[in-house]
């Protein structure tokens, strides 16, 4: 079962259980499916379902972010009930330890692929194969403090 038929299925249970807050959040999240494939003309995989779901999730953290600024908070905890169902769909996330480990095996990799060190100016190259390897594994902004860690030694 892709992960699609699973948030379509978690819908239908939400709609069976009269659980709105739930079936509104979950159609948000197909909604923004449904519209990267229309734009696409493609059919997503649950590698590309992943990375629109993190999307989301990091859109709910900024609106929260602004309406506790703001001093709102009843959206504030709309968007954090949003947030916690949309979380849900993630796999589990790697600690900081791993996801370091793995991109200074990456950075290593990479300066025995170049013959040379790679350092501070190497960041973009580094990041887009980290960022292939790591997606939906690990939070980017998590991701990129260790890649910037591993070049600074």
């Amino acid at each position: 079962m892709t992960l699609k038929d699973k948030i379509t299925d978690d819908m239908k249970t939400a709609m069976r259980a009269k659980d709105s807050e739930r079936l509104n959040t979950i159609r948000l999240l197909l909604a923004a499916i449904k519209q990267r494939e229309v734009d696409e003309r493609i059919v997503l995989d649950d590698v590309a379902v992943i990375a629109i779901v993190d999307k989301q999730i990091k859109q709910r953290k900024d609106s929260i972010a602004a309406f506790t600024q703001a001093n709102r908070m009843d959206l504030a905890d709309k968007e954090s009930s949003e947030l916690k169902v949309m979380e849900g769909y993630l796999p589990a996330r790697m600690g900081a330890d791993e996801v370091l480990a793995a991109v200074k095996g990456i950075v290593a990799g990479m300066g025995t692929e170049l013959g040379r060190a790679v350092g501070p100016a190497d960041m973009g190259k580094v990041m887009g194969v980290v960022k292939a390897q790591l997606a939906g594994k690990a939070d980017m902004g998590q991701v990129s403090a260790a890649v910037k860690a591993a070049l600074a030694t």
